[in-house]
This record gives structure tokens, sequence and C-alpha cells, in this order.
């Protein structure tokens, strides 16, 4: 067993006082982590190739239209909106009032591991930090601390 974290606690995020362990969240399709000041999507070969069959078109046709190069290497293409600079794949069209990922299914492991990156697991202060930005963060289902770091780890991997 790996060593307790500080969301192996009970009640570690201090918004319950039920004895829980772990850390409640469940996507509310807000769309908060898909937009923001301009940023970074990370994804391998094989996510871009998954997205890319998804999409019905060639792989160099997804990398020369659907991503550019960064300091930190290549990432998702952004598109400037009133609410910041959103992912090219976020609609906010289908749904009236919610944003989703048109390729869901196909997303990056960045994408999939939010919110249980190492920045926010670093401490109760970094957890809450994020979720004054993430609807869902503190709410819904609650995700066991076995769950949380193996989500992290992944992150981490891809």
């Amino acid at each position: 067993m790996s060593a307790r974290e500080w969301f192996d606690t009970p009640d570690a995020t201090g918004t319950t006082d039920t004895g829980e362990r772990g850390l409640r969240f469940s996507c509310t399709s807000c769309g908060a982590c898909c937009t923001g000041p301009t940023g970074y999507v990370a994804f391998t070969r094989d996510e871009a190739g998954g997205i890319a069959k998804r999409l019905g078109i060639t792989l160099s046709h997804f990398m020369r239209w659907y991503t550019h190069d960064t300091v930190e290497g290549r990432s998702l293409t952004e598109r400037k909106t009133e609410h910041g600079h959103d992912c090219v794949f976020l609609d906010r069209e289908t749904i009236p009032g919610k944003a989703i990922c048109s390729i869901y299914e196909d997303r990056p492991s960045q994408c999939r591991t939010w919110p249980f990156w190492e920045i926010n697991l670093r401490s109760p202060r970094h957890w809450k930090s994020a979720s004054r930005g993430c609807p869902g963060m503190n709410t819904g289902r609650l995700h066991a601390p076995e769950h949380v770091r193996l989500t992290r780890e992944r992150d981490e991997i891809g």
C-alpha cells in the first residue's frame, strides 16, 4: 500500500463531516477545464491516431489542422471565444447551456484525468484553488484514494 496522502484522511477537503475518504468529482459540462488562458493539451501519437480516426481524416491532416507547436511540444489547437481560449473540440452549441467535448471517447489522457492532476493533489490548498474554477469538484461521485492515485499516475505517464 502507498503512503497515506492528504486525500486518504476522512473529510480531507473539509467540505463534509461524514468520515469520507477520497475526493468528490462529477463533470458538470461547464467547459471550464477546456477553456481559459492559452494553454497546452498534450497527446500521444496513439491518441492523435484515435482522434484522426474518429474525425475520418488522416493523421497528417489532424496534425496540420488541429494541433500546433508550443514550447512544451505539440498541443491541441485553441480558438478564441468569449469564454477564453476554447479547445478546438469544445462544442458549446449542440446542447444549449452545456460545453461538451466533440471527441469525448477519444480525448487525450490529460483531459481524461482532470481534476486528479499532480498539481491539484499536492495539498488541500491546491485542490481548493482548482475547485474555484470547476463546479464539479467537491460534488457528485466519491472517488476512493486508490482511484485518485491511479488517475494521477495515468496523467503523469501520458
